[in-house]
C-alpha cells in the first residue's frame, strides 16, 4: 500500500549525508531528500518541525516486554532499601488487588541495603494478606515468592525454603507467576511497554525469549504487536538445540537469552574467581562449550543468527571455545556470516575481546549497568572486589578493538531510557572504558539494525528508511547531538524529550 509522501520542514537533522538539512521528504516510508526548508519538494503532506532535532530513532536491543509492561503498572521496588520497607510496600499495593491476584513486584536490591537479608516467605504472606506473591529481584535471575508459590520450587536447583529462589526454581515460579495473567492481560503489558518504548523514541526492540525466560505464548504474542503502530519487534529464542523451534514461533534467531550462566547480582554469573560476598564459589554454568558448538553449527545449518546469554568471565571463555569448535567444522568465514551475539559479556579481558572480533561476534550490551552497578562501593565491588568491578564492562575497549555494539536495556532490569545508556557508554564509572557519545548513540540506534541483520536503518540519508526520531532539545547541541555530559561547573543538561517517533515512515508516536 503506498504511504502518502511527507514533508518535514524547519527542523535541524543528525545526517552526515546532509549537515546542514532543515528538510527531508519522505515517500513510501523511505528518505527521499533532504536539504533547506526552502528548496523542500511538494509532498502530500507538511509537518512543521518547529526547530526540533532530528536524528535516527533508538533500537532497545534487549527487552522483556511482559515483564517491562508489568513493571509500569505494577510494583516498583527499586526505591526500598530495607526489608522492612520491601514489605510496607507489599502490604499498601496487595490491598488494592482482589483476594486471588498474584501481587507481582520488581527491582528489590538488597546490595543497596545496610542490612542485607531480605524478608521470608511467611512475611510477604501477612503483609499481602495471603495473595500469592512474586518479586523479581532487580537482575530478574532471583526472586522472593510468598509460601504458595515454593512448593513449585521445591528440588528444583536454586530453591531455598526462605522464598528466595534462583535460576531454575526461579524460572519455575515466575512460570507460574507469569501464567495467572490472562491472554488480554499479557497483550496488555505487552503494549504498555512498546507505547512506552515509542514515546522515547524507540523505533524497535529485540524481545528476548526463551524456557525459563517466558512461555512460547508470550513470545508470539508480542511478535504480532509488531509495527501495528508501535515498534517493530525482533524476536530472539534462546533455547539450547532450539534453531528449528526458534523459526517456526517466528523469532528473528535463535539466540538472547540462552543461559551460559546466571546474573552477578545473584551470585550465578559463571566466574574464575569466587564471589567475595556469601558461599556461592564461582556461579552457576549451564553450558559446555560442545554445547555451545552445537547450538552455533545448528544455526549454521539453517542459516539463522545464533547467540548466548554471557556474564560472567567463565562464561564468555566457555562459548567463545565453541565458537572456536565450530569455526573447526564450518570454517571461520561462514560462522562469521551468521551475524551471532553475546548478550550483555560484563566480565570480559583482551584476549577474549579479540576472539570476538575474530569470530565477528556481535556484544549486545546493556551500558546502565555499570552506571547503576559498577564502580567502587557498589554491587560489582560487592561481589568481585574494586579491580574486578572496575574492569567490568569495557564497552569503549570493545569498541575501540572492533566489536561490533548493540546497546539495549535489559528492561525491566534497567529503565527503557536510551540516553541514559548513550550517557552511561560515553562517561563509564572507570574512565578507561568511555567511549565517544557519537559512538555511543550509534550503537544505540544503527547497531540495533545491524545486530538484527537489516540494513539501510539507522541513517537519515536518501535511500535510507524513514525511521527517527524528533526532539526538543532543552540543553545545547554538540557535534550534532543534544548535550548529555555535565559541563565544566558538573551542571548535568536537561535531557532531551521526544516529540515524534516514526518507523518506516509512520508515525507510531506524537506528543
Amino acid at each position: 500500500m503506498t504511504q502518502p509522501s511527507v514533508r518535514y520542514t524547519n527542523g535541524r537533522f543528525y545526517s552526515a549525508a546532509e549537515p546542514r538539512a532543515t528538510a527531508m521528504l519522505v515517500r513510501d516510508g523511505v528518505i527521499a531528500w533532504l536539504g533547506d526548508t526552502a528548496d523542500a519538494p511538494a509532498a502530500d503532506h507538511t509537518v512543521d518541525l518547529e526547530n526540533a532535532l532530528v536524528t535516527p530513532a533508538f533500537v532497545d536491543a534487549h527487552l522483556h516486554a511482559t515483564d517491562t509492561g508489568l513493571a509500569f503498572d505494577g510494583l516498583d521496588l527499586s526505591g526500598v532499601r530495607s526489608a522492612r520497607e520491601l514489605l510496607d510496600a507489599v502490604a499498601a499495593f496487595a490491598s488494592t488487588r482482589p483476594a486471588g491476584a498474584v501481587v507481582h513486584g520488581h527491582g528489590w536490591d538488597e546490595s543497596t541495603w545496610s542490612e542485607q537479608t531480605p524478608p521470608a516467605a511467611a512475611e510477604l504472606d501477612r503483609a499481602a494478606g495471603g495473595r500469592m506473591v512474586y518479586l523479581s529481584q532487580a537482575c530478574v535471575h532471583s526472586a522472593l515468592v510468598s509460601s504458595a508459590l515454593l512448593p513449585e520450587a521445591e528440588g528444583v536447583e536454586g530453591y531455598h525454603p526462605s522464598g528466595w529462589v534462583r535460576e531454575q526454581a526461579h524460572h519455575a515460579v515466575r512460570a507460574v507467576a507469569l501464567g495467572s495473567l490472562t491472554a488480554a492481560q499479557r497483550t496488555a503489558a505487552q503494549r504498555t511497554a512498546l507505547s512506552r518504548a515509542a514515546s522515547l523514541g524507540i523505533a524497535a526492540v529485540h524481545e528476548c525469549g526463551g524456557p525459563g525466560t517466558s512461555s512460547e505464548a508470550d513470545f508470539r504474542s508480542v511478535l504480532e504487536l509488531s509495527g501495528q503502530g508501535l515498534p517493530q519487534v525482533f524476536g530472539y529464542w534462546g533455547e539450547l538445540g532450539g534453531a528449528d523451534r526458534a523459526r517456526e514461533l517466528g523469532a528473528h534467531g535463535a539466540a538472547g537469552d540462552l543461559y551460559a550462566d546466571g546474573a552477578l547480582g545473584s551470585r550465578t554469573a559463571s566466574v574464575r574467581s569466587p564471589y567475595l560476598d556469601g558461599d556461592h564459589g564461582c556461579g552457576e554454568a549451564f553450558l559446555t562449550a560442545e554445547q555451545a558448538a552445537e547450538h552455533l553449527l545448528d544455526c549454521v545449518r539453517i542459516g539463522f543468527q545464533g547467540g548466548f546469554h554471557a556474564i560472567g568471565d567463565a562464561a564468555i571463555e566457555t562459548v567463545l571455545e565453541g565458537f572456536a569448535i565450530a569455526a573447526k567444522q564450518v570454517g571461520v568465514d561462514r560462522l562469521r556470516e551468521g551475524n551471532h551475539r553475546i548478550e550483555h559479556v560484563e566480565l570480559i579481558d583482551k584476549a577474549m575481546i579479540a576472539r570476538m572480533v575474530e569470530f565477528g561476534v556481535i556484544a549486545s550490551v546493556q551500558p546502565v549497568f555499570d552506571a547503576l552497578w559498577g564502580g567502587t562501593d557498589r554491587m560489582y565491588a560487592q561481589r568481585l572486589g574494586v579491580d574486578r568491578a572496575l574492569a567490568s564492562n569495557p564497552i569503549g575497549a570493545m569498541h575501540a578493538t572492533g566489536v561490533a555494539l548493540a546497546f539495549g536495556s535489559d528492561s525491566p532490569v534497567t529503565a527503557l531510557d536510551p540516553w541514559a545508556m548513550v550517557v552511561a557508554a560515553a562517561a563509564p564509572r572507570n574512565p578507561v572504558h568511555r567511549m565517544k557519545v557519537r559512538a555511543a548513540f550509534a550503537a544505540s540506534s544503527r547497531g540495533g539494525w545491524r545486530a538484527a541483520g537489516v540494513d539501510r536503518v539507522g541513517v537519515l540519508a536518501p535511500g535510507a528508511s524513514a525511521t527517527f526520531a524528533a526532539w526538543d532539545t532543552p540543553a545545547a547541541v554538540v557535534e550534532g547531538l543534544p548535550a548529555l555530559l555535565p559541563d565544566l561547573d558538573g551542571v548535568v543538561p536537561q535531557r532531551p524529550v521526544c516529540r515524534r517517533t516514526v518507523l518506516h515512515g509512520d508515525t507510531i508516536y506524537e506528543s
